[in-house]
């Protein structure tokens, strides 16, 4: 009978847990950012151009590798490529713009998106700041190489959430 009990205050934490929406990304990961000048939507345009090449870059780089270790050493060294790629994207677009690339621990803010959310803090993270930096922002991440995998436009609003342990869970009450 104990076990029963126990095994229910489980499983009520764990939903309770699953219910709230909250996701923690893993210590071992780093994310991605590129902020907008301002929000305007001359800004927030500019800024989607930067992100859909600096993505292209990443894929040529092949940013899949298989550990945090290695992911840090090609980032490393591809930081001047997504300098020069920001840099030909402004170009090609004829703004006359400063921008800045930080690798590093670096603040993120609370974001909710589809109803799921991620909590803010520091994290190791590739962060594109264009401008002054004051306007909206995108963000994903590299390792897991999870921004990859969302990379191209479209609606992300089919986008499911799911928990091995809530599938157990529903397999087997």
């Amino acid at each position: 009978m104990k076990k029963i009990i126990v095994v229910a205050a489980v499983i009520v934490c764990i939903l309770s847990t699953l219910k709230s929406g909250v996701i923690t990304i893993p210590k071992e990961s780093i994310r991605f950012r590129v902020i907008a000048n301002s929000n305007t939507q001359y800004d927030q345009n500019i800024k989607k151009e930067v992100v859909k090449n600096l993505e292209s870059e990443l894929r040529k780089i092949e940013l899949v590798p298989k550990d945090i270790l290695s992911t840090r050493t090609m980032i490393k060294r591809s930081i001047p490529t997504l300098e020069k790629s920001v840099e030909n994207t402004l170009n090609k677009l004829n703004v006359q713009q400063d921008y800045s690339i930080n690798y590093g621990m670096n603040y993120f803010p609370q974001k909710e998106s589809n109803n799921v959310i991620y909590e803010e803090g520091e994290y190791e993270s590739v962060v594109v700041k264009l401008g002054e930096g004051k306007g909206d922002n995108f963000w994903c991440v590299l390792f897991p190489p999870l921004c990859l995998l969302e990379g191209e436009e479209g609606n992300n609003d089919d986008v499911e959430y799911t928990s091995f342990i809530k599938e157990l869970i529903n397999k087997y009450f």
